[in-house]
């Protein structure tokens, strides 16, 4: 298929408190674009400050999707998000508007990048209550190992808290004979789409202290009253939305397990690491243009900016305002 009969999309990518939202925003403004989140825990309802949900304000007019869309006991998934972004990229490619991918959760971008097709074990409900019981009475760490034994790849990939994905990524290889990570890598690499990426990155003692900062506003800003809310409607720890950073700590925090001060230093901790986790992941990704914004953290971001335009009205021209 020729460039110009795909469909254009851009995707800004890059770990957490790097300074995705606000660039997205600015340049959405000056090329007629319109954002979908790439980010696996905004879908949820009521997770606002943990995720570091965007604002209406920060917004400043540009529309948003795949944010606020599920109740947190939604079981959201890649592949159902997938489907959602690329119905939206479709419709806002008609109206000559440029759709942009912004987010930190590589799964998700990768899906519509390099357009995965999500193996599908057969049912087998057998094996998933096994794997569920063996989790329940072994621990879900000894569940992660039997991952890591089969499948490295996806058990770096995958939080041992996040039990449905392991058990999925394990059924996976018992049902088809073949690894998660093996059938993705079998998938094509190109892309179906006009696609620009932007990466975004930082020298990783100033991230780590942007992190730092983050969680210290989260909490003043009302974290912990956020999950006691969240809590106080039935939402607690079997749901995945609840075992994200900062709300899994939270919960151990206000039943009495850890104090407040374990429980910050525990989501920085994890906060910095899954920063990690996501520029390796990133990294695996093909044709990426990398901005370091090391130096332009604060208010001196001309040239970034400046290179970032010149490269989007390359490759997206009749869009520019």
């Amino acid at each position: 298929m020729s460039e110009q009969m795909r469909d254009n999309l851009l995707v800004i990518l890059g770990p957490t408190a790097v300074g995705k939202t606000s660039l997205s925003v600015q340049i959405a403004k000056e090329f007629s674009g319109e954002i979908i989140s790439g980010d696996s825990m905004q879908v949820y309802q009521g997770l606002d400050i943990g995720t570091a949900k965007i604002t209406d304000r920060e917004k400043d007019g540009v529309p948003h999707y795949l944010i606020d869309c599920y109740s947190p006991d939604h079981p959201f998934s890649a592949a159902e998000f997938q489907e959602l972004a690329e119905k939206k990229i479709s419709e806002i490619n008609k109206k000559n508007h440029l759709p942009i991918i912004v987010g930190g959760t590589g799964l998700y971008i990768k899906s519509i990048t390099h357009k995965y097709q999500f193996p599908e074990a057969a049912g087998n409900e057998e094996l998933r209550k096994e794997l569920y019981l063996f989790a329940e009475q072994s621990g879900k760490e000894a569940l992660h190992k039997r991952l890591a034994d089969v499948d490295p790849i996806a058990s770096k990939r995958l939080h041992v808290n996040d039990l449905k994905r392991v058990v999925r990524a394990l059924e996976v290889y018992y049902s088809l004979g073949k690894t998660l990570s093996e059938i993705l890598e079998e998938q094509q690499n190109s892309s179906s789409y006009n696609l620009l990426m932007l990466g975004l990155t930082m020298e990783r003692s100033l991230l780590y202290e942007r992190i730092n900062q983050r969680v210290d506003i989260m909490i003043a800003n009302g974290l912990v009253e956020e999950v006691q809310g969240l809590l106080d409607q039935g939402f607690d720890e079997r749901y995945n939305s609840m075992q994200g950073i900062g709300y899994k700590e939270i919960i151990q925090y206000l039943r009495g397990e850890i104090t407040l001060e374990q429980a910050i230093f525990l989501i920085k901790q994890g906060s910095r690491r899954f920063a990690k986790r996501q520029l390796s992941w990133f990294r695996q990704i093909p044709d990426i243009n990398w901005f370091d914004f090391t130096n332009n953290a604060n208010e001196n971001r001309t040239e970034n900016i400046k290179s970032i335009y010149h490269l989007i009205a390359g490759y997206f021209a009749s869009l520019q305002k």
